[in-house]
C-alpha cells in the first residue's frame, strides 16, 4: 500500500540521514553500540507497520535503537519473564497484571486501543454479517459448522478469542480439526489460511486494515464492547533481570505514554483510517 512504502521510504531516509550525519558530525543523538533495547511485542503492531511508523521518531530524538521481537502476546510475555528483553508492549490486560504482580515488571501502563473483528466470505454461511453481538454470532458460527480459523498460539488475540467462545458454552478444542481449525501461527498467516479455505477468522481491526489478501471477505461482526483491544506497556524488571537495561527502557515507556508519542500512534493511518487510539492519559 501506498502509505506503508511511504513509510518505509522515510525510515530508509531517516537511516541514511543519521549516518550521513554521524559522518559529518551533524546529527543528532549518536547511537553507541550498546545504546539499544530490546521491546517484546506482539504480531499486530508489527505486521500492521506502526513500529515501522513511530520507532524512527523515537530514535532520532533519543539516540537509542529498537529492535523489536514480534511474537504472540503469550510468547511475548513469556520470553521477558525469561529476560530476554527490556520493554514489554502486549495485549492481554490480565496476563500483563499477572506479570507485574510477579515481579518481572516495574509497573503497567495502558498505551492505546482498537478493537477485534470477525471477518468472513462474502457467502457468510452462518448468517452473521452486519451483527455485533459477538457472542450470539460465535453461537451460530458452532450451530452451523461454519468453518472458524483460529490462531491458536496463546497471542491476546487467541486468548481474548477463547474467553468469547467460554461465553457461548461450546467446546471448541473439541470441535478441534473438524470445524474449528487452529493454525498455531500469528494473525497475518492465520489470515491466509482462513481467506485459503472460507473460514471466519477473530483479527484485530489494524492487522485486517493492513491486511492485502482480502479477496471476498468484509468485516462480518464488529461493535460489541467485548470486542475491546487494549494494548499494555511494562518496563521489564532489572532487579529481577539484572541484565535489562533500565534507563534505556524507562526511555522508551516514558515515550510512547508522552504527548509526542501519543500523537505519534494517532498520526498512524492507512488509506485514513486510523488502526490505534493512544489512550494513554486517559
Amino acid at each position: 500500500m501506498k502509505t506503508r512504502s511511504t513509510n518505509l521510504e522515510r525510515r530508509n531516509f531517516l537511516g541514511w540521514s543519521a549516518a550521513l550525519g554521524l559522518a559529518l558530525g551533524l546529527s543528532g543523538p549518536a547511537m553507541a553500540q550498546d545504546d539499544f533495547i530490546v521491546v517484546q511485542s506482539t504480531t499486530s503492531t508489527q505486521n500492521s507497520g506502526l513500529f515501522e511508523h513511530i520507532l524512527p521518531m523515537f530514535e532520532e530524538q533519543s539516540g537509542i535503537e529498537v529492535r523489536v521481537v514480534a511474537v504472540g502476546t503469550g510468547q511475548a510475555i513469556k520470553n521477558a519473564a525469561n529476560g530476554d528483553g527490556d520493554v514489554l508492549l502486549v495485549h492481554a490486560k490480565p496476563s500483563e497484571e499477572k506479570f507485574v504482580a510477579d515481579g518481572h515488571g516495574v509497573a503497567r501502563f495502558d498505551v492505546m486501543y482498537n478493537d477485534f473483528v470477525i471477518v468472513g466470505p462474502a457467502s457468510d454461511p452462518a448468517g452473521v454479517a452486519g451483527t455485533s453481538d459477538v457472542v450470539t454470532a460465535l453461537a451460530k458460527i458452532a450451530d452451523t459448522e461454519a468453518p472458524f480459523a483460529s490462531r491458536g498460539d496463546d497471542s491476546g488475540t487467541h486468548k481474548a478469542e477463547l474467553r468469547l467462545w467460554e461465553q457461548t458454552g461450546v467446546d471448541v478444542a473439541a470441535a478441534s480439526g473438524n470445524w474449528y481449525r487452529e493454525t498455531g501461527s500469528g494473525m497475518g498467516a492465520t489470515l491466509n489460511t482462513g481467506t485459503a479455505m472460507g473460514a471466519y477468522v477473530m483479527t484485530d481491526r489494524a492487522t485486517w486494515i493492513s491486511f492485502g489478501n482480502k479477496g471476498d471477505y468484509t468485516v462480518a461482526v464488529e461493535g460489541d464492547p467485548k470486542m475491546f483491544n487494549q494494548y499494555g506497556v511494562i518496563l521489564v524488571s532489572q532487579e529481577k533481570h539484572p541484565n535489562v537495561k533500565a534507563e534505556l527502557g524507562q526511555q522508551f515507556v516514558d515515550w510512547i505514554i508522552s504527548e509526542e508519542g501519543q500523537a505519534a500512534i494517532a498520526s498512524y493511518k492507512i488509506d485514513g483510517q486510523q488502526l490505534f487510539f493512544p489512550n494513554a492519559g486517559d
